[in-house]
């Protein structure tokens, strides 16, 4: 195994970046880190200290002395601020649909881009996020930009909140999937883009199973190059 790999997937909102890289860290022995999680957490936050989201002043005090950290779960990897767990809070629909707010404030970016760098630093790490491979790890081998179907990633957006008890229409979702895309895109800080280096791998049509075995592919033929 290559000491000091790194895997960078980035891509909109529910083409199924989380899950993927969770799998691939899983079948690689590779550290994850859920970069989205973190900006959710300080999304979840400042709604809850009843702070505007588009204060940036307010939003990086708050960051400044606050902690956000992930433990092992049996079921899924637990997020804390501070010392309360988010792990389902910052997937709620009001999260969801504001965390592109908070990801836009410079100063916010600044620090757990800060944070995402030490975490990164000591390598076999998988990351994912929307400006992974373009502004986080712009130096990682292995950069993947996963994309699906507006209509595709709505879908699973919908099965995947009916199981969390989220009952939110498929058209809503697909109006608040397109409405994230062009925030995430056209933000002037770390937009979403596909890095040059980066290989697409459209997910519309691949099960998770089959985008994981795709990425491992990539990942292996990279990792003979980087041990040459």
């Amino acid at each position: 195994m290559a000491v000091g790999l790194q895997i960078a997937i980035d891509g909109p909102a529910s083409a199924g970046k989380s899950t993927v890289a969770k799998l691939v860290a899983k079948q690689l022995h590779y550290t994850y880190c859920d970069t989205g999680a973190m900006y959710r957490s300080i999304t979840w936050a400042a709604m809850q200290h009843g702070l505007r989201l588009t204060d940036e002043v307010a939003v990086v005090a708050l960051l400044d002395k606050s902690t956000i950290r992930f433990e092992p779960g049996e079921v899924e990897q637990r997020v804390f601020f501070n010392e309360t767990e988010v792990t389902a809070a910052i997937r709620q629909p009001d999260v969801t649909n504001n965390v592109s707010t908070i990801a836009a404030l410079g100063g916010v970016r600044q620090k757990l881009v800060q944070l995402q760098h030490q975490i990164a630093a000591v390598g076999n790490i998988v990351m994912d996020g929307r400006d992974i491979g373009t502004a986080v790890l712009p130096n990682a081998e292995v950069k993947i930009f996963l994309v699906a179907s507006v209509s595709e990633r709505a879908t699973r957006r919908y099965k995947e909140n009916l199981t969390k008890g989220i009952n939110t229409p498929l058209a809503v979702l697909k109006q608040e999937i397109e409405l994230r895309d062009k925030k995430d895109s056209t933000r002037k800080i770390s937009p979403l883009v596909q890095a040059k280096d980066a290989v697409l791998v459209d997910t519309t049509s691949l099960n998770i199973d089959q985008v994981v075995a795709r990425i491992i592919r990539i990942v292996q033929e990279k990792e003979k190059d980087h041990n040459k």
